[in-house]
């Protein structure tokens, strides 16, 4: 669609016309996000299920495809994408990311190889078509390679397992998971719209492309952090930082894709790094997930929901869906604790990190989403996309807190012992400091 198109559209819509599914979508989306909290899901969940119910599924009351509202709602559920992933762009450890060493790197890239591999040949198994079979097993391989790092962290924040050595290398190796993820998917996404415009780009060209981009993003990265950094000492915690750095990550969506080919939320993502280690990064984040979490996310993930459609579902997608989530979980736990158990991980700890990398969320749902708009997948993906959160999201948490009752980790009592005892020398130190003050002040009036 170009500006002249976007133009017509909004000459022959009244704007008021989003307003009420807009209200649907808000309300619904917010009560079944806080029912699934109490079913001790994610809320993403939630608002899947709020567009699953409102879209054509069930009542078909909210229609995507409708040309008085249906663009509005489709742009503003792409704009929620891109905050979305600058948002896990600016909540990086980018220290911890590069001190990691090799280990994380390895399961992560075992992570991503081996649900790849397995997702493209269920797809082939299955023999969907939808017009070009390579790229869409393909695509189908990369949703099953994305780690949902805040499902994983979550959960091991729930357990009390998150500073162990085994909770680090999951986070890193997540993060990395992802940063792979999103790189393959740009591979499949260029490719796959060469060979639609029947302009075969070689493979080498576009290595350069993706090379030149992170070049650029490491150099202007620099510049930027450098000049965020004099505003934030001239500007502390005032809205000027969150505004401009919000602009800096939709400009360079834009030119991410524009001049590089290469998908904005990678972009977006790289954009977060970029800021994640200033002073303000939490301010920043805090201020992004505001405007995320009250808007543009529910929407993004209620359009989940709502793009699914029951035409064409069948008794071989239903097969499709259970073989694939069976799949995608079995691929993590196999990639990743096979690889952990090479890098010298004991038995029982590399299970504990297969376990932790089988979540799958946001991400999936990205690429998803992003393989339905380039035309490269069916909407019925989202049939397979859904169960496959949804289970991951409830297992991981429950076969974690198993493993961890067989196998405890001792390490952490003595890492709760040493704070608990870190946290009362400071106590008594204050207390000691207030002791004194009291007596000057006693001496002071005694003279």
């Amino acid at each position: 669609m170009n500006a002249h198109d976007i133009a017509s559209y909004f000459n022959k819509v009244e704007l008021f016309q989003i307003l009420f599914p807009l209200a649907l979508v808000f309300c619904v989306a917010k009560f079944l996000g806080l029912v699934a909290r109490k079913l001790q899901m994610p809320q993403v969940v939630g608002e899947i299920v709020a567009g699953l119910i409102l879209g054509p599924c069930i009542l078909n009351i909210v229609d995507i495809s409708n040309p008085q509202y249906g663009l509005s709602i489709r742009s503003i559920a792409e704009i929620g994408v891109i905050m979305l992933m600058f948002s896990a762009g600016l909540g990086t450890n980018l220290k911890e990311l590069l001190k990691v060493g090799p280990k994380a790197f390895l399961i992560a890239c075992a992570g991503v190889a081996v649900p790849l591999a397995a997702g493209t040949g269920v797809y082939y198994l299955f023999g969907l078509n939808n017009g070009n079979q390579f790229f869409e097993a393909l695509t189908v391989g990369t949703i099953l390679a994305a780690t949902s790092v805040s499902i994983t962290v979550q959960a091991l924040k729930e357990l009390g397992y998150l500073r162990t050595e085994v909770g680090n290398t999951i986070l890193s190796a997540a993060i990395i998971d992802d940063v792979i993820g999103m790189v393959v998917l740009t591979f499949v996404m260029t490719l796959s719209n060469n060979g639609e415009k029947g302009n075969h780009e070689n493979l080498g060209i576009i290595c350069l492309k993706i090379a030149a981009f992170f070049a650029i993003a490491v150099a202007a990265g620099f510049l930027l952090f450098k000049s965020f950094k004099w505003l934030e000492n001239r500007r502390p915690h005032t809205r000027t930082i969150p505004i401009f750095a919000m602009a800096f990550c939709f400009f360079f969506s834009y030119i991410a894709e524009t001049y590089f080919g290469i998908a904005d939320i990678t972009g977006a993502y790289a954009a977060g790094i970029i800021f994640c280690e200033l002073k303000s990064a939490s301010y920043i984040e805090e201020k992004i997930d505001v405007c995320l979490y009250m808007f543009f996310g529910p929407v993004f993930f209620a359009s989940v929901g709502l793009k699914s459609n029951l035409k064409g579902f069948s008794i071989s997608i239903l097969g499709f869906a259970a073989v694939i989530t069976i799949v995608a979980m079995l691929a993590k736990i196999i990639g990743c604790g096979a690889m952990a158990k090479a890098c010298r991980f004991s038995k029982s700890d590399s299970l504990k990190i297969g376990v932790g990398m089988m979540t799958r969320g946001e991400v999936a749902l990205i690429v998803a989403d992003k393989g339905i708009s380039a035309g490269i997948l069916n909407k019925t993906i989202n049939f397979a996309v859904v169960p496959l959160i949804i289970t991951s999201s409830l297992l991981t948490p429950i076969i974690l807190k198993i493993l961890y009752s067989i196998w405890p980790d001792n390490k952490v009592k003595h890492i709760t012992d040493r704070e608990t005892q870190q946290k009362n020398m400071k106590y008594q130190q204050m207390y000691k400091e207030k002791e004194n003050e009291d007596v000057v002040i006693i001496k002071t009036k005694v003279k």
